[in-house]
């Protein structure tokens, strides 16, 4: 089971939870982003652009915590940046813990190893190691020869100490179907808990605008790498939404689901847009133009099915009736049913 059953139980107490107070939005992942620096400097990245002023800003503990307290969302998730260089950053997953959210640590995994002595195993937090393929394709992707081989060294390590550890793997326009499921192959036998896989988003920082994906592209590329999937293959995702990237199912984006907090506020509307900042949840929720977002809303919108817009409107799906639980459960049990 690619997600523990504890973590299952929050997640569906919370999302039934608002949906009996009848409230219409809610977040379901926190981003919480205390820094944009990082140990690589990835062609497809679009945070390690901003000067040196930027990239030095820290968010405090405090502040971590405080806006965890403020959105209430059961799971959160650490990109950055490389967040493992972050001098406080044992100190803020502590806390996490402590207030028993589901924190995702997100990490390219070169600092993983000799770190993981500051950061005690729990069902409350998981290593997400950022993957991108098998070594030649993940070491091309973050422009670095010996990445892979770090970042494999450093899950078993993890593994071996009892931590929960996953993957996350962002896609690109020459990905290699039958490379891309050998890889996912060599995952499963290092015995990490589950996948996460996403299209690429076309960052206007990024140095790479050449390989993001459109969207008729998105489906095909994630139809030939899912269809006839191997029932070995842990997804720590929905499956509703891994059927919207093959183009069985059509959503519409969901932005406040995972909002987004970093070193300049609350980002309007997403991770990946930055359409102004918010100094509250409250105000970003209450005075953002929703609307004005999404596919057929919004030009910038138009080729994106990342899963920060699009997973929770997957979740919304699963909670939202009976039919969609079951749709849910079938796929779970048989993911290559018609």
């Amino acid at each position: 089971m690619a997600v523990p059953v504890s973590q299952m139980y929050t997640v569906s107490k919370y999302v039934l939870t608002q949906k009996l107070r009848g409230v219409k939005r809610y977040p379901l992942v926190l981003m919480l982003e205390p820094l944009f620096r990082c140990n690589l400097a990835c062609a497809g990245c679009g945070k390690i652009q901003y000067p040196d002023h930027v990239l030095d800003k820290r968010l405090t503990p405090a502040q971590c915590w405080a806006a965890a307290d403020e959105c209430a969302a059961p799971i959160i998730s650490i990109p950055g940046g490389e967040p493992l260089i972050h001098p406080e950053m044992p100190e803020i997953v502590r806390g996490l813990v402590e207030r028993q959210k589901y924190v995702y640590l997100c990490t390219n995994a070169i600092l993983m190893e000799r770190k993981l002595d500051e950061y005690p195993a729990s069902k409350f937090l998981t290593f997400s190691v950022h993957m991108d393929g098998l070594r030649d394709e993940h070491d091309l992707a973050v422009c670095r020869d010996g990445v892979y081989d770090v970042a494999v060294k450093a899950i078993k390590a993890a593994l071996k100490r009892g931590h929960r550890v996953t993957t996350n793997t962002t896609l690109f326009d020459d990905a290699n179907p039958e490379r891309v499921r050998k890889f996912f192959d060599e995952m499963m036998e290092l015995g990490v808990e589950g996948m996460m896989i996403s299209p690429g988003y076309s960052y206007q920082k990024a140095p790479d605008q050449q390989h993001f994906l459109k969207r008729s592209r998105t489906m095909e590329l994630f139809s030939k790498i899912l269809s006839n999937r191997k029932r070995g293959w842990q997804f720590n995702q929905s499956p509703l939404f891994l059927e919207f990237l093959m183009g069985k199912r059509e959503y519409q984006c969901t932005p406040w689901g995972n909002p987004t907090y970093n070193v300049f506020g609350w980002q309007r509307p997403c991770y990946l847009l930055q359409e102004g900042y918010a100094s509250s949840f409250r105000e970003l929720m209450e005075q953002t133009n929703w609307d004005g977002y999404g596919t057929g809303r919004n030009e910038k919108c138009a080729d994106c099915m990342v899963h920060c817009g699009y997973e929770a409107s997957a979740v919304e799906d699963t909670f939202g009736s009976l039919s969609g639980f079951a749709k849910t459960v079938k796929i779970t049990l048989l993911p290559n049913a018609r």
